[in-house]
């Protein structure tokens, strides 16, 4: 699984642009992208579309939400939840998985260490992705620098259904390899790709990979 995620670095007709560029070589990748943009990318691409975060409401009202039943109406076949840049607390995230299941949404949710993967893990999310705050947009991959709580967090979640992912400074196709060759079921890229003035290079890259999904 390789999720991209445009942050706000594409939105509207870039970001549709760099979706039918990423379908050219990946058609199996998975974009998050603004929530303003599902609709669009996920009628005019045949990508799997997530939004980057929904919000839990236990009424109609909520002034300036994102919710589940919103993206699922706009084409979205999930979300990622609690990204470092945007976290959210326990108890509302646990009511959030379970608000997206009803809607038959798909949930990958990012967590920061060992201790969060292991609360994460009890609402069986699709996918968990381990990643290090202070490596994203660096460069520097979490494959390298944290590589033993990588392999740890790995073997924690191999144990269930759960897919394992990886992210934070995934920006060469030796990134990906390694995130692989320790288990991992896919990875999270941003900056590399949807911040990158030359894209198509990693994007064909990655194309070269044979990846089992």
């Amino acid at each position: 699984m390789i999720l991209i995620n445009f942050k706000n670095y594409k939105t509207g007709k870039d970001a549709l642009k760099l979706a039918r560029l990423i379908e050219k070589y990946l058609p199996k990748a998975v974009v998050a992208v603004p929530a303003p943009d599902i609709e669009g990318v996920s009628k005019n691409t045949k990508l799997k579309v997530y939004a980057q975060h929904v919000d839990y409401l236990g009424d109609k009202k909520g002034t300036g939400f994102i919710t589940a039943e919103s993206i699922k109406r706009d084409g979205a076949e999930g979300t990622i939840l609690n990204h470092s840049e945007h976290p959210i607390q326990f108890e509302i995230l646990r009511k959030t998985i379970e608000n997206c299941k009803k809607n038959k949404l798909k949930t990958l949710v990012c967590v920061r260490d060992l201790t969060e993967a292991k609360i994460v893990m009890r609402w069986k999310p699709d996918a968990i992705a381990f990643e290090e705050p202070s490596l994203i947009a660096t460069g520097k991959s979490i494959t390298e620098y944290r590589t033993k709580e990588l392999e740890e967090f790995v073997k924690l979640i191999k144990r269930t259904k759960i897919i394992p992912l990886c992210g934070a400074g995934i920006s060469t196709i030796e990134d990906v390899k390694a995130a692989y060759a320790m288990g991992c079921g896919g990875v999270l890229i941003a900056s590399a790709i949807a911040n990158a003035k030359h894209p198509e290079e990693f994007l064909r890259e990655l194309q070269d990979i044979t990846i089992k999904e």
